[in-house]
């Protein structure tokens, strides 16, 4: 018998689940809103892969046995996001009710004035981001509490999400330690320091025109009431025991952090460090999360576990305050990591069968001057980070796929490692089905689709990247006559 040879997909063909899957997108978050990550969502994506399968293994003629293997390289390879997010959820909660996050919410309302809040919350977050390397760390400490505090100075939390994000996602595309800067640097061939120094003429100016509109948003916006923001923090006051010492569980996590200690340590260690505040400090609420008024050690010990792993409320008289300082724990996370789970098996199904590479085909076609490449190779990046869900993934096959385009262009590879993180760190946490987008979406409890027109920088990132490379701006090109001299393009 003859063995069955493998078939390119067609674009048109390649298209049909990615086309399928933006439909049943459309009906299930019109049907359930924003319950649609409940169940429906995740519903959505296998179908969408089992729509890819069929098509790879009926007409592509590959195995079912290799769309599997793919389906679970790609599960692997997010093994570790998935357990920071549950201690993302662990620390979350105990940071909470330790009253770690009340006292910086606290002091926070007396320092932040709201004319400047918006811009004072994205240049925050780019300084702890490029510290930490981590936009998933940032929004997971510091975000929660300026979500807090937007939330009581009255401004919408599409407008305070965005500007958290903005600021977080241009730390982790600037910072040396952070991994997708890492990745997009080694998968191109491109000096570290080469490639971030590159960046610059990108992030630059479009954080920059971030932060005006945020400036511009904070001096017309009208801020809260005076005698509002004195019951709050009065409520908090009430609630939780506000103390200065509380502020020793950041100031170690960012000592760890600057150690360059792995994540997942970092985020078990402080969440461990929170719990024995809670102890310490906020004792009646252990007892009012466990149930039990009485007790002594044993509903001390199960108030902590639960801020660990499930949800907690306090009544604290004031009913904002009551929604802000619940929380979910690592149980709260769990409908995200099915969803990611799901995703990931669109992402191998696509890969597995080729569709991927046929998408990116439709972009090289297009690819003739300058302006054109960067332009394909940013709108390849996106199609990426949307089929796959996973912005490492999507850099990895975005690089790969155009590193001999360009060498045959003559264009400098840190021009490639540019436009793939353009296109893909900073636009991941604007798809709902992504993992960051998910992840940051339940950290900060505000969906994906209310904050993405807020997030400036993370918007504006792609379209600078196209206008830097049509003005030629410290572009250069090899001439094809001679391959070791530059001109510029």
């Amino acid at each position: 018998m003859k063995e069955n040879k493998y078939r390119q997909p067609s674009i048109a063909l390649s298209l049909v689940p990615i086309g399928a899957l933006i439909v049943m997108l459309f009906f299930t978050i019109l049907i359930f809103g924003g319950d649609a990550l409940n169940g429906g969502s995740q519903i959505v994506l296998l179908i969408a892969a089992g729509i890819a399968s069929l098509i790879g293994v009926y007409y592509c003629k590959i195995t079912w046995h290799n769309i599997e293997h793919r389906i679970a390289r790609n599960i692997f390879g997010i093994a570790p996001s998935i357990l920071i997010l549950l201690l993302i959820g662990s620390l979350a909660g105990t940071w909470m009710i330790s009253g770690v996050v009340p006292t910086m919410i606290y002091y926070g309302l007396k320092i932040m004035h709201p004319d400047f809040f918006l811009m004072s919350c994205c240049i925050l977050c780019c300084i702890v981001s490029v510290m930490t390397g981590s936009s998933w760390t940032t929004i997971a400490t510091i975000g929660i509490a300026l979500v807090g505090i937007g939330e009581v100075q009255g401004f919408s939390m599409g407008w305070v999400a965005g500007a958290i994000i903005s600021g977080a996602y241009f730390g982790d595309k600037m910072s040396p330690l952070s991994d997708t800067t890492v990745l997009a640097a080694s998968v191109t061939d491109t000096p570290l320091f080469t490639h971030i120094r590159y960046m610059m003429y990108t992030t630059v100016p479009s954080i920059t025109i971030a932060l005006i509109v945020y400036a511009i948003v904070g001096f017309v916006h009208k801020s809260a009431d005076v005698v509002d923001v004195a019951e709050f923090s009065q409520a908090l006051q009430d609630t939780f025991v506000i103390s200065p010492w509380l502020f020793i569980v950041p100031v170690v996590t960012g000592i760890m952090i600057a150690k360059r200690i792995p994540s997942i340590v970092v985020l078990f260690t402080a969440s461990l460090l929170a719990a024995v505040f809670a102890l310490i400090f906020q004792p009646h609420l252990l007892h009012e999360i466990a149930g039990m008024l009485e007790g002594g050690i044993i509903a001390k010990v199960k108030g902590v576990m639960m801020s660990f792993y499930g949800r907690t409320a306090v009544e604290t008289g004031n009913e904002a305050l009551n929604a802000l300082v619940s929380t979910k724990g690592m149980g709260g996370m769990l409908n995200t990591i099915w969803l990611i789970l799901c995703a990931m098996c669109l992402g191998g199904a696509l890969t597995a069968s080729g569709m991927l590479i046929s998408i990116t085909e439709l972009f090289t076609r297009f690819m003739k001057g300058r302006t054109s490449t960067v332009a394909g190779t940013v709108a390849s990046g996106l199609s990426l980070i949307i089929c796959t869900a996973d912005q490492f993934i999507a850099i990895i096959l975005n690089s790969e796929m155009f590193k001999e385009v360009y060498k045959k262009k003559g264009l400098e590879s840190r021009l490639l490692s540019r436009a793939t993180e353009d296109s893909i760190t900073v636009t991941s946490v604007l798809i709902p089905w992504t993992t960051c987008g998910m992840a940051q979406s339940t950290i900060l409890g505000v969906a994906t689709l209310t904050y993405l027109p807020y997030c400036i920088f993370n918007l504006v990132s792609p379209l600078m990247s196209i206008l830097i490379a049509a003005l030629g701006y410290k572009i250069y090109q090899q001439k094809e006559t001679d391959t070791t001299e530059q001109s510029p393009a």
